[in-house]
């Protein structure tokens, strides 16, 4: 008897290894990652979003009020309705937002009286497909395309069956038609529109209406079998036979309302069914994981990986749209007009020039050349670089990194467009202040190039400002020197090492300087704000990613640098507001990921522990790489340590997790870290496989112990552009102690400026 079930035990073991190898890999990915997250706190600043890889248009579940930012909270209770969504920060709002939502029961029209209750454990949460079942029997299932999405609601026997259409907060007009079950028209919602903007959808039924009208928020007013209706949040309503499942297929277009039906035809005119939408959006999303498949690690850290890989390829979102042809063609959000070609938005390259952007010219170096151009076209229209367009410019943070992003495609063979052109559009950037915020041209640009710094008080942010300015114009000279132009090579020559302006050897510091060149007094480097932005002294030290070595020299040597380093772990985790005048998000996430003054819920300090590699002592990286990894980041609901930033945090996982990361992008570098897992296996466009294999890895086995690439003795800390693009094996033996004597060379040390 004992032995049988022994057998039994062992086929049930094997039987459960078969399921878990037959778990469908897009199942890993929680889009609630990051959603239990308030004002005060932000583990991600997410929603729960149902899309295509850079989709137009993507969808979700709206727990807040209208107009509200943070539109899903975990903590929330109900749901009151599913939004059309292109947000990319709560700080900015949506725009082009309108919402169904299905009403049991008597008709309710207003967004409160609509809501219905729900729990966590009745929702489905995928980014090929979202599902929540409603305390009161209602269901509602979304599948997406790229520029719409197929509804499915099911509404409990015998009751009432109604669906509500909200116009949201802006101007909105809509139409019914009983005859073909259909309901059109256009929304005109966000802070940061053009005049002549406005977002056309249309709506299909498959079940016929029993009863229609419209309806008007503020006075909730319904005007039972009206057909046509416009006005501030305008809305309209359907009824169906009591009990019904129905489905909708949505699209929409900023182009035209012709557009938008043809898009409909176009995404969803082939698919039957619900099932059949969801089974495409399902492959869209298994392709694109299964090309950066990971192997070895636990199920927790697929989760993390996948859930991040899904939300490091959703923004940009497209913004243009397919014509009858099939080619391609937008409405600019910048000159209001109608285009040929690619056009994208949805971005704050303040963020996403660290990680996420060069993490699609390694996945998606196509649509990163389709980028590239779509750049340039955007500031013929506009007069500027978009620095963050949402759609249009809004100039938000600080810096010029169109530049890097432009420069970093460059060098790695993208090269769809022309260097003198962005260069030019560079120029022009760096000479004068645009205006819209702080990153619409140079805040501070005279004093930067007469003083070689951006004073303080004269500009808040002063010292940020001239260290990312310098990295900038180190891309600008990047990309003219690999271009042949002397002009530009030679100008930006002068100005990349401003960093060195920044820098008081009394202190150790990064500081603020007054016109006159006396430091700003008193300094704390636990202070907030003043001449930094969104951080302190301890945090802005680190941003020479073009010239580690030059911020080694200033900072006394290998040692010196080093012992800085280790200090920002060592530091106790307290916050001086300082101007800020009371505590802000990213303070108190720095608080509670209680490691000391690293602060990796904000960008500026994200690359710094991979600064030990330019060092001689590359160990600490992946010592500290790990634990970041391990410590900051999950697949749930706290799934990050601060706000997500259009796939910023998520890429900066995904590539460590990979084994390396972009510090200085410009260059064709990547910095070696310690992978997460025992193998991962990238398939890239061109048809060939990069694997990073790391032997004997573990939780406890951080440590390179020693390295091939392609077969040969590999002791350098970093790889190149090339070595991945051309396919190869990257083997990394891992150990539970550091390996001190590996790496430690000078020319293992990654490009810096003074290296050369």
């Amino acid at each position: 008897m004992r032995t049988r079930f022994k057998i039994l035990a062992m086929l049930l073991g094997i039987a459960g290894i078969a399921n878990a190898q037959q778990k469908d890999i897009v199942s890993y990915a929680n889009t609630r990652q990051g959603t239990n997250s308030h004002f005060g706190l932000s583990h991600g600043n997410t929603y729960p979003t149902t899309s295509l890889p850079f989709g137009m248009n993507a969808w979700s579940p709206q727990t807040g009020r209208n107009g509200d930012g943070w539109k899903y909270q975990y903590k929330a209770d109900s749901i009151r309705g599913f939004q059309q969504v292109h947000q990319c920060s709560p700080w900015v709002g949506d725009y082009a937002v309108f919402s169904l939502m299905p009403v049991s029961g008597p008709l309710q029209v207003n967004e409160y009286a609509r809501a219905a209750a729900f729990t966590h454990d009745a929702e489905i949460v995928q980014p090929d497909y979202y599902k929540v079942t409603f305390r009161n029997g209602t269901k509602t299932e979304i599948t997406p395309t790229e520029r719409g999405a197929h509804f499915r609601f099911s509404f409990p026997a015998k009751k009432a069956a109604y669906l509500v259409l909200d116009g949201y907060t802006g101007m909105s007009e809509v139409k019914i038609y009983p005859k073909e079950r259909k309901i059109t028209g256009y929304v005109r919602n966000g802070a940061f529109i053009p005049k002549s903007f406005k977002n056309y959808f249309v709506v299909v039924f498959d079940k016929p209406f029993e009863v229609y009208g419209t309806w008007e928020p503020g006075p909730n007013k319904i005007t039972e079998g009206n057909q046509q209706a416009g006005g501030k949040g305008a809305g309209a309503y359907v009824k169906f036979a009591d009990g019904a499942t129905v489905q909708a297929k949505v699209a929409s277009s900023y182009i035209s309302p012709e557009q938008a039906e043809l898009t409909l035809t176009r995404e969803l005119g082939n698919y039957k069914s619900f099932n059949d939408t969801r089974n495409a959006a399902n492959n869209t999303w298994k392709t694109l994981f299964n090309r950066v498949k990971v192997e070895g690690g636990t199920e927790e850290d697929k989760a993390t990986f996948y859930s991040c890989l899904f939300r490091a390829n959703l923004f940009s979102h497209q913004f243009f749209e397919y014509n009858k042809e099939g080619k391609p063609y937008y409405y600019s959000p910048y000159d209001e007009k109608i285009h040929d070609g690619y056009m994208y938005t949805d971005n704050g390259f303040w963020d996403t020039f660290r990680a996420q952007f060069p993490l699609n010219t390694i996945l998606h170096p196509e649509m990163e050349g389709r980028y590239m151009q779509a750049l340039l076209d955007a500031q013929s229209q506009c007069g500027w670089l978009p620095a963050w367009s949402f759609p249009s410019e809004t100039g938000g943070m600080l810096g010029n990194h169109a530049i890097s992003l432009l420069t970093d495609a460059w060098v790695k063979g993208i090269r769809t467009f022309d260097p003198k052109k962005a260069l030019d559009a560079y120029f022009h950037e760096a000479m004068n202040k645009g205006p819209w915020g702080g990153a619409n041209g140079r805040a501070g640009w005279k004093e930067y190039y007469q003083l070689g710094y951006v004073s303080f008080p004269e500009s808040h942010g002063s010292t940020s400002q001239t260290l990312e300015y310098a990295y900038d114009d180190f891309c600008g000279y990047q990309l003219a020197k690999v271009t042949g132009n002397k002009f530009y090579e030679q100008l930006f020559s002068r100005t990349m090492y401003n960093y060195r302006n920044q820098f008081d050897s009394s202190t150790g510091f990064m500081r603020g300087r007054k016109v006159n060149g006396d430091w700003v007094e008193p300094f704390d480097p636990f202070e907030w704000g003043g001449p930094y932005t969104e951080g302190n002294a301890w945090h802005w030290l680190w941003s020479v990613f073009h010239d580690v070595q030059g911020l080694i020299n200033l900072m006394g040597g290998n040692e010196k640098f080093v012992a800085k380093l280790d200090s920002v772990f060592s530091q106790p985790n307290k916050v001086n507001p300082g101007y800020y005048g009371g505590m802000i998000h990213e303070m108190t996430e720095m608080v509670e990921g209680n490691m000391g003054q690293y602060a990796h819920g904000n960008q500026p300090i994200q690359h710094m522990i991979y600064l030990y590699n330019y060092a001689g002592q590359p160990w600490k990286t992946q010592q500290h790489v790990r634990n970041v990894m391990d410590k900051l980041y999950s697949a749930t609901e706290d799934g990050y340590p601060g706000d997500e930033d259009q796939g910023q945090m998520s890429s900066w996982y995904v590539i460590s997790a990979l084994g390396f990361y972009s510090v200085c992008p410009g260059t064709d570098q990547y910095i070696i870290g310690s992978p997460v897992f025992g193998k991962a296996t990238i398939t890239l466009e061109n048809g060939k496989k990069f694997i990073v294999e790391a032997l004997n890895n573990s939780k406890e086995n951080v440590y390179i112990q020693s390295a091939t690439l392609n077969g040969k003795p590999y002791s350098r800390n970093y790889i190149t552009h090339e070595d991945i693009m051309n396919g190869g094996t990257l083997v990394l033996q891992m150990g539970n102690q550091p390996a001190k004597n590996r790496g430690i060379g000078e020319d293992d040390k990654p490009f810096s400026l003074s290296k050369r």
